[in-house]
């Protein structure tokens, strides 16, 4: 079975931090964090700087590849996000995810990029991004958001749009959404109405803790709209046999959400006939009763954090070493030293990017996300 390869390249002023995931047949995926290397430059620089190196990677490194799905995080969303917008449209595909949450290396703008080869990526009429190949279709939409009047209202027309756009692809909540991530501005004061709405939601689908739920990231984040309190990044496939999808627990380490009253999974894990996709939802120091650990200590609430992470991806079959990517988000920017030497000690140079962004209950001060790919045979489903 062959492993996920890293590579650091420099180009210009930014650094492309990408492991690539290759059979040597079928679809090579490629995941890409693309960092500026220096933060006294304007943001126009950093931006130019920044999509110049992804291009790179796109045309030169990877021939004939499409990004399907790419995320930029800001440091300033309100004065960035129209100039980055302005420039998003020398490449229209793919989907585009938005956010304030300000690098931690003292940069104006970061890049995450989700690149594949031999697929067919084309935007539907319904909203949504298709990418096809073999019998599959991944579904994505990113930087969803609605201007109703608080973010309880907001999430539920946010979900019930999202939910119109899979019925019109065949497709549903349900039975097809694999992932999503909900940015929440002033997580603190905004977050429970959120958790009521998507609560609801879900009920309505046939979602709840004797079916299942999804893998999601819900953190804080803001919009260049003030008013905008919540928005959501999404990810469903069409294909899928109920087989083929498997929710993770660790009951040893994490509690269910539905103990605290939400509504997501710990992890999910999509097997394919020659890979396994497995996505860990934002994970930060809990414990199996539900409750926080380590309150006030960022050292052992990220050790604890590492540890909740590691006994998910052992209950999907895989480890770190499969995990092509890291989503690392801090309540306190003043952690960012220490908590970035404890990942360059544990994982040296595999591609991660620090951001500020509060969690849902005040005393988490560290959380991360990440996503695994591992080759597998799985004869009785077809390839990814």
């Amino acid at each position: 079975m062959k492993k996920m390869s890293v590579e650091h390249i420099t180009h210009g002023q930014a650094c492309i931090e990408c492991s690539l995931f290759s059979q040597g047949t079928g679809v090579t995926e490629c995941f890409a964090m693309i960092h500026v290397s220096d933060g006294t430059l304007t943001f126009e620089q950093q931006l130019e700087s920044v999509r110049a190196a992804y291009f790179f990677l796109l045309r030169h490194q990877l021939p004939g590849s499409n990004c399907v799905f790419r995320r930029y995080f800001l440091s300033d969303a309100s004065n960035q996000s129209s100039v980055l917008m302005a420039t998003e449209i020398e490449d229209p595909i793919g989907e585009v995810s938005v956010i304030q949450q300000p690098p931690l290396d003292g940069t104006k703008v970061a890049l995450w990029a989700y690149i594949m080869t031999n697929v067919k990526v084309q935007a539907l009429a319904n909203g949504l991004t298709e990418v096809s190949h073999g019998a599959y279709r991944h579904l994505w939409n990113a930087s969803m958001y609605r201007h109703e009047a608080n973010s309880e209202y907001q999430t539920r027309i946010i979900l019930n749009d999202f939910i119109m756009q899979l019925i019109e692809a065949g497709c549903s909540m349900e039975r097809n959404c694999i992932r999503t991530w909900f940015f929440v501005n002033e997580v603190d004061n905004n977050y429970a109405g959120m958790v009521k709405a998507r609560n609801e939601v879900f009920l309505v689908q046939g979602m709840n803790p004797r079916t299942h739920y999804v893998a999601s990231t819900g953190i804080g984040g803001r919009q260049a709209n003030p008013d905008i309190t919540v928005q959501m990044d999404a990810y469903a496939v069409d294909g899928l046999q109920p087989a083929q999808v498997h929710h993770l627990y660790a009951p040893t380490h994490l509690s269910r959400s539905s103990v605290y009253g939400s509504a997501f999974e710990r992890g999910t894990c999509v097997d394919y006939g020659d890979r396994r996709h497995v996505f860990i939802s934002g994970t930060a120091s809990i414990g199996p009763d539900g409750q926080i650990l380590y309150a006030g200590d960022v050292e052992r609430q990220t050790m604890r954090v590492l540890e909740n992470v590691e006994t998910l991806l052992a209950e999907a079959g895989v480890t770190f070493d499969d995990v092509p990517y890291m989503i690392v988000y801090l309540r306190d920017m003043a952690d960012y030293a220490l908590v970035r030497q404890i990942f360059r000690q544990r994982f040296g140079g595999k591609p991660c990017v620090f951001v500020h962004a509060c969690q849902c209950r005040p005393h988490w001060l560290v959380e991360m996300e990440c996503m695994a790919v591992k080759a597998v045979s799985n004869p009785q489903f077809p390839a990814f």
